[in-house]
């Protein structure tokens, strides 16, 4: 074993199969579990109605473009968390920074709703009814 070993190509046939050929397991199971334990706080916007700056509804669930959004977001992060390098920036700028702004526009999905938090607060939430999200990790 040499000092250049960590810098095998994967494609290599001579490389071992060890943990890292071993396809990664989802961290989150769900779209609402990755909203539900993380986005909602790494966007703790205050949200409103009336004239507030942003919209956000707690039952986000119930806007097919909401759901479509957060699900796109979840599965980029599931995928780009491997990336140690720059994953986690090109999940913000890609991902992350493109979706909310339209989720959270005042002219949004959310555009008519009413749900409201304090300034520092993680997003309204709601439980979605059971099943709507089941658990990929049990597939």
């Amino acid at each position: 074993m040499s000092e250049f070993d960590d810098f095998r190509d994967n494609d290599d046939p001579e490389s071992d199969a060890g943990p890292e050929s071993a396809e990664p397991q989802l961290f989150y199971g769900s779209a609402d579990e990755f909203f539900r334990e993380r986005l909602r706080y790494m966007y703790s916007r205050r949200v409103g109605g009336g004239n507030a700056q942003y919209r956000w509804s707690a039952r986000w669930w119930e806007s097919a473009e909401a759901v479509a959004r957060v699900e796109a977001m979840w599965r980029a992060w599931e995928y780009l968390r491997q990336d140690a390098a720059t994953g986690s920036s090109t999940w913000w700028a890609e991902h992350a920074d493109h979706h909310m702004p339209i989720l959270l526009s005042p002219d949004g999905p959310f555009a008519k709703a009413t749900d409201t938090n304090n300034h520092g607060d993680p997003l309204p939430y709601e439980a979605p009814p059971a099943g709507l999200f089941p658990d990929m990790r049990e597939n």
